[in-house]
């Protein structure tokens, strides 16, 4: 992955204007997968086609495909999937789609590739390209890309996160870049003062402590405790700190997280914790910690704006005007407001055949661009309109946001009352910064156990133990692989 400069903002400047989208775990505002269900398997590798598909005359395309299918708790989402099941297979009627609700996670994948069970289409998030692709669990689409004839219309931010070595691994679908949701409505009542948009650590810190109550179970900010969401979140201000998580030198990829910047961030934890701003049950995945701002028990969470923001309007009966979506907060003031970009991408099983995987390409990108695709996206709004909820789009489009497709999707979000659009000065001071290149996950695991024992003990050592969790992160990963 590479690094994104400032440049992208004029790029990103109209994503947080149609912003945020999900509401769930399934989407990767959050760095954790699901677990998975009983899925689908595509068909053996041992039985691929030589035949190039045919794809001038859809109706004689023939393959089985398995795609991932969202969860039973996501009723709208499912909704949307099957009104493009019924519209795709009016084109390819000879193409059977089977549902799958597993949901990617990295120490899953490898048995369900190696017993085929794999669907045929899959989600995964930004992370996982590098991984995916050196194992050989994600087919090498370029060729289907390339004859993509909307490809030049695609998200160079989210496009570069699975462009390795120059070989296209996933097709974007969503992204984001992590940012504090806030709860202005207890602000209000307590009469704190709303911080501005470019807040630094020390503004967390007062709001944090003006609006907890303790007593009340109520917390100022909710930073996430356990899972690989710990980790993830605390990699934010790492980022904002000027650390890094890796680096490549002569070679070897080398842990740099145990730095000043590391031990900065570190020290900034530990001071949430003796403030008594963060919950006293401090273990909180990215569900508990997103669900308890939806309910009013914290002022502030950090994630994807998109789920905190479906859970408070669509659950806990918030209003728009409750709540406020700030960038990550700068260190000191002047600083960057660094955010981890991230991302939902579909890839596609090598396991299956060139048919299989040539109808799961077309399926993934078949409402890409199109009128359907509009028409779908406001009959979904209306139908929340109905309901009385909410609708909010994704934080970054697979699309460019500044394109054709853009300004017309632009437009049905303007239509409705009920579509959560964000500010446009907020975008001039978001900066994305990619995660790890290697071994995200267990990085994350390994800041979850340092966070914890910042968390749960007092006068902890935390330079050693973030040298502790370098050492342990360099020998048991990072010194296994070689970069070319």
């Amino acid at each position: 992955m590479r690094k994104i400069s400032s440049v992208i903002a004029s790029l990103l400047i109209l994503s947080l204007v149609l912003a945020a989208c999900g509401g769930s775990k399934e989407n990767t505002a959050s760095p954790s997968a699901s677990s998975p269900s009983a899925s689908p398997s595509a068909s053996p590798a041992t039985s691929p086609s030589s035949e190039t598909p045919p794809d001038n005359d859809p109706s004689q395309l023939k393959a089985t495909i398995s795609i991932y299918y969202p969860t039973p708790d996501l009723v709208e989402k499912r909704a949307l999937e099957d009104d493009r099941i019924r519209r795709f297979n009016e084109v390819y009627p000879n193409v059977e789609i089977l549902k799958s609700d597993w949901q990617y996670n990295p120490n899953e994948i490898g048995i369900k590739m190696g017993a085929n069970e794999a669907p045929t289409l899959f989600n995964t998030y930004a992370t996982e390209g590098k991984f995916l692709a050196e194992k050989g669990w994600a087919a090498d689409i370029t060729e289907l890309f390339n004859a993509y004839d909307k490809k030049d219309q695609l998200n160079p931010i989210l496009l570069d996160q699975f462009n390795i070595d120059g070989k296209i691994y996933a097709i974007p679908q969503q992204g984001y870049v992590v940012g504090t949701v806030l709860n202005k409505k207890m602000l209000d009542d307590k009469g704190v003062p709303v911080p501005p948009l470019d807040w630094t650590w020390d503004d967390v810190l007062s709001t944090a402590k003006a609006v907890a109550a303790p007593g009340k179970g109520i917390s100022g900010i909710a930073p996430m405790g356990k899972g690989n969401e710990a980790g993830w979140n605390w990699t934010n201000f790492l980022f904002e700190a000027g650390g890094e998580i890796q680096a490549i030198e002569e070679g070897k990829v080398v842990a740099k997280f145990n730095s000043e910047a590391g031990l900065k961030a570190l020290e900034f934890y530990s001071k949430l914790k003796e403030a008594s701003v963060i919950p006293a049950d401090w273990a909180l995945g990215w569900g508990d910690a997103v669900g308890a701002f939806a309910q009013g028990r914290t002022a502030m969470v950090i994630a994807g704006p998109d789920g905190p923001l479906d859970q408070a309007l669509n659950q806990g009966g918030m209003k728009p005007e409750d709540l406020v979506v700030y960038p990550m907060p700068a260190a000191a003031a002047g600083g960057k407001h660094t955010g981890v970009l991230g991302g939902d991408f579909l890839v596609i099983n090598p396991n299956a055949t060139k048919e299989e995987q040539y109808a799961a390409f077309q399926y993934a990108v078949f409402d890409y661009f199109t009128d359907k695709g509009l028409e779908s996206i406001e009959t979904n709004i209306k139908a929340r309109k109905d309901e009385n909820k909410y609708f909010v789009p994704p934080v970054i489009q697979y699309f460019k946001q500044d394109s054709e497709y853009g300004l017309k999707m632009k437009a049905v979000y303007d239509k409705y009352d009920n579509v959560y659009q964000y500010a446009n000065e907020l975008m001039t001071l978001l900066d994305g910064k990619p995660e790890a290149q290697f071994n995200t996950q267990e990085y994350y695991a390994a800041m979850t156990n340092v966070i914890q024992e910042v968390f749960s003990k007092k006068e902890v050592d935390l330079k050693a133990q973030l040298d502790a969790a370098a050492k342990s992160v360099q020998e048991k990963f990072y010194d296994q692989i070689k970069v070319e």
